[in-house]
């Protein structure tokens, strides 16, 4: 069937458009970040002060208004300050909810153009994994407490989208011969799902650590300052396990259907590819972190690198085995 190319151009177009977006966000979620990093610093200047008033019921109240995770301050301007970093996380969020909506609409209509599903190549399949991850994103940081997560999502996402649309874009075509077959929309839609929420998994361990390094109140250095607005280290450690959760099992269907597709395709359901050799080792990796996770000595610290490696050969996977090493998947980055 021929390539509907006005469809393809505004597929194109919306893929552009949503990374601009993105952008945008991530400039306003910044700028609320840096401002919500200045705020909690002029609360702790002031604790010390708080905790010398004479009147013991009134160093309570201040303490407990120190300790809000309202920004604003008793102070006209601060108040005034508060409301507008408000305003801008608000902002950022809604960016994010708009890009999103174009995004989609990239993928459809790429799918639309070509008839066929739309995660035939690499360009695509970054395409798809980034939607899947900045939905989860979108849905499990929304409250209010958590929108100064949004730098931390958005860079690496905003990074892999504009490497796909730079170096891996490819004209809309039809389905590579080699992708035929019942098993490539399951087996491609699936990894693509456990690959996203494996993103936001990773992410979240990675904050943790370094946020596990600078507790609350004793920031200290660059990375103090930079972590300052940053939830605690229990709540990314229970957004990192809770994501993880589901990464490990959908992941691990991916593989599985690969298998079931590989012994359709080549009479053998498994062949020690490197393609396949890495997702599994990425799968056992999710495996010990969970495990890690629940085992006493290894919950902290050691479990999070472990999260974290998982997430680094899940990415040298994507880029790395798909674009250097000749494997049977070396046709995954072509159209």
């Amino acid at each position: 069937m021929p390539v509907d190319t006005n469809l393809a151009h505004f597929s194109d177009l919306a893929y552009q458009t949503a990374v601009v977006i993105y952008l945008l966000a991530l400039a306003l979620a910044a700028i609320y970040y840096g401002k919500q990093a200045n705020t909690v610093a002029s609360r702790v200047r002031r604790s010390p002060a708080a905790a010398t008033v004479g009147n013991t019921r009134q160093a309570a109240h201040t303490t407990t208004v120190l300790d809000s995770p309202t920004p604003d301050a008793t102070t006209n301007g601060a108040s005034t300050g508060g409301k507008t970093a408000h305003k801008l996380g608000a902002m950022s969020q809604s960016l994010v909810w708009l890009a999103l909506l174009i995004h989609g609409a990239s993928v459809v209509l790429r799918g639309l153009a070509t008839a066929r599903f739309p995660w035939g190549n690499l360009y695509e399949y970054i395409s798809l994994t980034t939607l899947i991850a900045m939905v989860i994103a979108a849905v499990a940081i929304a409250r209010k407490n958590l929108l100064v997560m949004w730098p931390w999502v958005l860079t690496p996402v905003v990074a892999l989208l504009f490497y796909g649309g730079t170096k891996l874009a490819v004209a809309a075509g039809p389905l590579n011969p080699a992708l035929k077959s019942y098993w490539f929309p399951f087996h491609v839609s699936v990894v693509s799902i456990g690959a996203g929420v494996g993103m936001i998994s990773g992410v979240a361990s990675l904050m943790y650590l370094v946020r596990l390094r600078q507790a609350p109140g004793k920031e200290h250095g660059f990375f103090g300052r930079l972590v300052k607005p940053l939830p605690s280290a229990q709540t990314l450690d229970e957004i990192a396990y809770k994501c993880a959760i589901w990464a490990l099992p959908i992941f691990g269907l991916g593989i599985v259907l690969g298998a079931l597709w590989a012994e359709s395709a080549w009479g053998r359901f498994w062949n020690w590819d490197a393609k396949e050799t890495v997702s599994l080792i990425t799968w056992l990796l999710y495996a010990a972190y969970l495990h890690a996770r629940a085992t006493t000595g290894w919950r902290d610290q050691k479990a999070a690198w472990i999260n974290i490696v998982a997430f680094a050969t899940m990415v040298f996977n994507l880029f790395f085995v798909n674009l250097v090493v000749s494997s049977l998947h070396s046709y995954a980055g072509l159209n």
